[in-house]
């Protein structure tokens, strides 16, 4: 796994140990709601537990915007995309160029659908995903067809 360059703002750097960087992202209450339905936040643990399967099963990277890490991507083997930016970069288009770098990898594994689930409650989330070309097709997943 290299280095993805996205733009000149963005690049994903490939997913190694970083807790100073991440484990405040995942301490933030409204994006613990937004990515996991949970009102409490990551300990080192979960979080560790949680990166740990994700490098393991498909491709995990962090989101670098203008030299700061400011959130993660991953695509899994199971054609699962999943994303996480920090609440302060929200709202910037980051995490829509970040998932039609992840659709553009997902054409290169191969991959002819990527799904995401999206809870009924993140608008916010379900509007970005439907705007690079994602379909509803259950009460909390969405899939892209490649074309």
């Amino acid at each position: 796994m290299t280095e993805r360059i996205i733009d000149e703002e963005i690049k994903l750097i490939p997913y190694y140990r970083n807790d100073e960087a991440s484990l405040p992202w995942y301490q933030d209450l409204d994006v613990c709601k937004q990515v996991d339905n949970r009102d409490e936040p990551y300990d080192l643990e979960l979080l560790h537990a949680m990166y740990d399967y994700l490098s393991s099963h498909g491709d995990c990277y962090y989101i670098e915007y203008k030299g700061t890490l400011v959130g993660d991507v991953s695509l899994r083997d199971n054609e699962e995309v999943a994303i996480v930016v920090c609440k302060e970069y929200q709202n910037q288009h980051i995490g829509r160029r970040c998932v039609e770098d992840m659709l553009k990898l997902a054409k290169e594994k191969g991959m002819n659908t990527v799904k995401a689930n999206i809870y009924s409650f993140n608008e916010r989330s379900r509007r970005m995903f439907e705007a690079v070309g994602f379909k509803k097709i259950d009460e909390e997943w969405y899939e892209y067809q490649s074309r």
